[in-house]
């Protein structure tokens, strides 16, 4: 079968809920996918970097296969030997005291999201049914029916009502808006350090320390979705560093697989992570001992092989690079570590496909940014490759 007869039976048997560029990957290693005619593309979007430590990596790798050996799942109801390994290897990198795994970034964010709630109840006093929780405008946190019920995107809310009431929704980098939208009911406030799908959105210095303060003098808990920015892509660990705070929770997801296997889950303080009883909240697959080893095998990789300080190093050149380039239809060039939105005065989807033709696979987010994430194991001359193609299609 060839390229046109695999998107055609796509197109015939599948949900059009996706717009992907025609190329048909087959296998991919490292940076490098390759097609099933046998064109190999420099991947630059990183499966929207939940393959940070790059595609198929081979320790994650053997740690799969000898997890699946041994045994891939017992559920909740039972104990394995992974899971209190993957919670110690979260606290000991992280610093959080517990943590509860779960499988999509979207299923933490529900986690993140009743554990606020039930902390605002039992915890703070606000009366019931009454907690709110403000969120930013422009937000991305998944697609369920509560996620997009505080999403400000037409796309993902029409025709998907009605929607979860208990949100309040501020402008992003506006800290005198988030004074002004907290009550004595407000739970949360849940929010992107950086805006992925907004086209890579970097807040103002100090915006994210200001609200940190803001939160911890209202008794309100910070907790940042670094499902995205988090495990190395912004250039730190997490890219709440840059300002030097400690938010209550973390949500983290994509990355903490190496792209394996759907992993993600919520880093709390006993006091917040606490507020669930057994029988309260679960998942089947959530914390199974495939996921765990898979996990712990992926954090290793980030750590051992110094991906996060190759993210902040190499971002930087790619990002001065980038700037470099002359073409009248750039608007803005932004982003911290490998992770960067390229801005343009006209739609990107024409520009993301000329790359393809290049050997360059990337994705156009809201119409105009491209955004540039390869895998953080990409070297100094794969990028610089990347630049020589990247300038071509931007002055063409």
């Amino acid at each position: 079968m060839n390229t046109q007869d695999y998107i055609s039976l796509e197109e015939q048997f599948g949900a059009h809920n996706y717009h992907p560029l025609d190329v048909v990957i087959n296998k991919a290693e490292g940076v490098w996918v390759t097609d099933v005619e046998g064109r190999k593309y420099l991947d630059c979007l990183a499966a929207y970097s939940a393959v940070n430590q790059g595609h198929c990596h081979p320790k994650i790798y053997a740690a799969f296969i000898e997890q699946a050996k041994n045994v891939t799942l017992t559920s909740r109801a039972f104990r394995n030997d992974k899971l209190s390994l993957l919670y110690k290897k979260l606290h000991d990198v992280t610093g959080y005291d517990i943590s509860l795994p779960m499988n999509s970034g979207a299923e933490a964010v529900e986690t993140a999201i009743k554990a606020a709630r039930k902390w605002g109840y039992l915890k703070k006093g606000i009366p019931d049914g009454q907690a709110e929780i403000i969120c930013a405008a422009n937000n991305f946190h998944g697609r369920t029916t509560t996620i997009v019920s505080f999403s400000t995107e037409d796309a993902y809310r029409n025709n998907f009502g009605p929607f979860t009431p208990g949100f309040r929704i501020v402008e992003f980098g506006n800290i005198a808006a988030l004074k002004d939208a907290i009550t004595k009911n407000t739970a949360a406030f849940l929010v992107e350090p950086i805006q992925g799908e907004a086209g890579i959105i970097i807040p103002p210095v100090g915006y994210l320390r200001e609200a940190a303060r803001l939160c911890k003098e209202n008794n309100v808990l910070l907790i940042l979705d670094e499902i995205q920015s988090g495990l190395g892509r912004s250039g730190k660990l997490f890219a709440y560093e840059y300002e030097g705070i400690r938010p209550d929770a973390v949500i983290i997801g994509k990355a903490l697989s190496g792209g394996f296997y759907p992993v993600s889950a919520v880093l709390s303080t006993k006091e917040v992570l606490g507020v669930f009883q057994p029988g309260e909240h679960g998942s089947t697959f959530g914390g199974n001992p495939l996921a765990a080893a898979v996990a712990i095998a992926a954090l290793d990789v980030l750590f051992d092989e110094k991906l996060i300080e190759r993210s902040f190093e190499l971002g930087n050149y790619f990002l001065e690079r980038l700037r470099s380039i002359k073409s009248s239809h750039i608007v803005d060039i932004r982003g911290r570590g490998l992770w960067i939105g390229l801005e343009l005065n006209v739609s990107a989807r024409p520009y993301c496909e000329s790359l393809m033709t290049e050997g360059i696979l990337c994705k156009e987010t809201h119409d105009t940014v491209i955004r540039f994430a390869p895998p953080l194991v990409i070297t100094k001359e794969e990028i610089n490759w990347a630049l020589k193609r990247i300038e071509k299609v931007l002055q063409s």
